[in-house]
């Protein structure tokens, strides 16, 4: 069961962030909705990362490059790609109001995308929040075959790689549970929740957040060691990302 609580026409960042290091987050009941609420789910989805259910398939698809991956070069696009409907999803809860608020979260660091893509077409990806070392995921969606598992892979190997400890999937289904998502209950998840947060947790319910996990790290895994300011990056491929995915910690 999900727990409402109050509904607001306005959202502000510091509001957003604030609720979603105290475990809820906003939901619309469709794309048209004036307004959002809080939600606190009794029952929380969370992908562990060292649990990610990698198939034979995924991982071949992968490994051979299908799809052109980046991060956080389309967030707009994605936000709403997600938030269209689709013969398998005739409605979202993504209204402009969330939609409005993400992308300003997204200009201040926070909120952040995984595309994959077809050659220059957008065919699929997620986004979502990054707090201390948690990341929220909000949503995903898929133009092709596969694309959106194939986000959740590169989601999942950038977050490990950059010493994140939590993946919130927010509710469970029967796509996340999988690629190996969980279900628990909320006592659980805010005690992961706080060890995510960690010092920063005071930061979180005060003033701005200070996000601790690197989501970028992923995007310098073929840099020079040392750094050479001269030297180009090396966007890693689809095999670094299985060999990220199935090495043990």
């Amino acid at each position: 069961m999900t727990r409402r609580l109050s509904l607001y026409q306005q959202l502000d960042p510091e509001t957003v962030l604030r609720a979603y290091a105290m475990g809820v987050f906003p939901m619309a009941d469709h794309r048209d909705a004036p307004g959002v609420y809080w939600v606190e789910p009794r029952m929380r989805g969370v992908l562990p990362l060292d649990g990610f259910h990698l198939s034979r398939s995924l991982k071949k698809t992968i490994a051979q490059d299908r799809f052109r991956v980046t991060a956080n070069q389309a967030f707009d696009a994605i936000i709403a790609l997600c938030g269209e409907s689709a013969a398998d999803r005739t409605e979202t809860w993504i209204n402009p109001t969330i939609a409005h608020i993400f992308v300003r979260l997204h200009q201040m660091g926070f909120a952040q995308s995984v595309e994959c893509w077809d050659g220059d077409r957008l065919v699929g990806g997620l986004y979502g929040l990054a707090l201390g070392r948690a990341f929220f995921g909000e949503s995903m969606v898929s133009r092709a075959t596969d694309a959106s598992k194939v986000a959740l892979a590169w989601l999942v190997a950038r977050l490990r790689l950059g010493g994140f400890s939590l993946l919130d999937c927010q509710f469970q289904t029967d796509h996340l549970r999988s690629m190996g998502a969980v279900e628990i209950r909320r006592d659980a998840y805010m005690a992961l929740l706080s060890a995510a947060l960690g010092p920063s947790a005071g930061g979180l319910l005060s003033d701005a957040p200070v996000v601790t996990g690197s989501f970028g790290a992923l995007d310098r895994l073929g840099a020079a060691d040392p750094p050479d300011a001269g030297a180009a990056l090396v966007p890693p491929s689809g095999k670094d990302i299985v060999q990220l995915l199935t090495q043990t910690s």
